[in-house]
């Protein structure tokens, strides 16, 4: 194993698993009864924060369906599935981190409400409405309701020592592009060029293949591609948190991190989705430098309202709750059930 790979393997920037799965289990240790006796009077908090406005309409942005029944996507009325589980019928299953994410805060509320989980990268409407971690931005998207799922790989925040005027002159990407249409074009339009640092960790390509880098190695450039995969830009979080900036086509998928708000030119910067202009883009931002500045300000100041540990758990509750009152025709009141 070369030094490149020891480095990678132990200092990589990233979230450790071991910490998040020992953490995550030990949350299913807690007695439910107790979550469930400290459920209302959480709740009750928000109201009388300052942040009250700002957990009210994310919470509300995340989860669109109205209060009470709500099984209409598009005037369309559906019945819930005869096997929609309970949330105590909820098991593992092979994507861990869905189950582990949504749990720790399902479990506040009475076992036997009904919720339906979509795990994966999601692309699609659910005809039902469901728990996702990810959403088109377009259209009637009021049966995914957005909770922070997997959010071990995809809530990566990074504290960037080194100043934008410091960094290569240079766009990079590191990522998959096999079954990704955008990042093969990508790649295609300027493998070779120098004002890019490019490579994929599989091999469409076999000259396009390169080692893993860490973050701090990507953050070197001024510039880091956060192209769309089979959802979301998984580094975009990260990207944002630093003194680069992500350069990306308007995005058409969003997570918890709400991608939704994002505008191009402020909070990064926005290409053609045929990459024709990025060069362009990235020359401009190198010789105006006060505006690229501001872009990393924004985004910084964005990333922020993620960074408050104890706001986004009660967000996440309230989601929880408009969710379970939404689709469980006999809920009472919280705690009540």
């Amino acid at each position: 194993m070369n030094a490149n790979r020891l480095t990678y393997l132990f200092n990589n920037g990233k979230n450790a698993k071991f910490p998040y799965y020992l953490k995550a289990f030990s949350r299913l240790a807690i007695p439910s009864s107790w979550l469930h006796q400290r459920l209302q009077r959480l709740l009750d908090e928000i109201e009388s924060r300052p942040d009250r406005e700002e957990i009210h309409k994310r919470a509300e942005y995340y989860n669109k369906l109205n209060t009470g029944i709500s099984t209409q996507n598009e005037g369309i009325r559906y019945t819930y599935p005869a096997d929609m589980p309970s949330i105590s019928d909820m098991r593992p299953g092979s994507q861990k981190v869905y189950y582990l994410d949504t749990m720790e805060y399902a479990r506040y509320f009475n076992p036997r409400l009904k919720l339906l989980l979509k795990g994966g990268d999601n692309t699609i409407i659910p005809p039902f409405p469901s728990i996702v971690k990810s959403r088109p931005i377009a259209g009637a998207n009021a049966n995914a309701v957005l909770l922070n799922l997997d959010k071990v790989r995809h809530f990566i925040f990074y504290n960037d020592k080194r100043g934008f005027e410091e960094k290569d002159d240079r766009a990079l990407f590191r990522g998959k592009a096999c079954g990704k249409p955008n990042r093969i074009m990508f790649m295609n339009r300027f493998w070779g060029n120098p004002r890019f640092h490019l490579a994929t960790i599989d091999v469409p390509r076999k000259e396009w293949k390169g080692e893993k880098l860490t973050l701090s190695q990507q953050l070197r450039n001024r510039y880091i591609m956060a192209l769309e995969g089979n959802d979301v830009a998984s580094n975009l979080k990260w990207v944002m948190s630093s003194n680069s900036i992500a350069v990306t086509p308007r995005m058409k998928y969003e997570t918890w991190f709400m991608e939704g708000l994002l505008k191009g030119g402020e909070h990064y910067i926005e290409v053609a989705d045929d990459f024709s202009d990025v060069e362009e883009k990235i020359d401009y931002y190198s010789s105006h430098q006060a505006e690229a500045r501001e872009i990393i300000e924004n985004a910084h100041r964005f990333v922020n309202r993620f960074r408050n540990q104890k706001r986004e758990k009660l967000i996440s509750l309230l989601v929880l709750d408009r969710y379970l009152k939404a689709v469980n025709p006999d809920f009472q009141e919280t705690g009540k059930h």
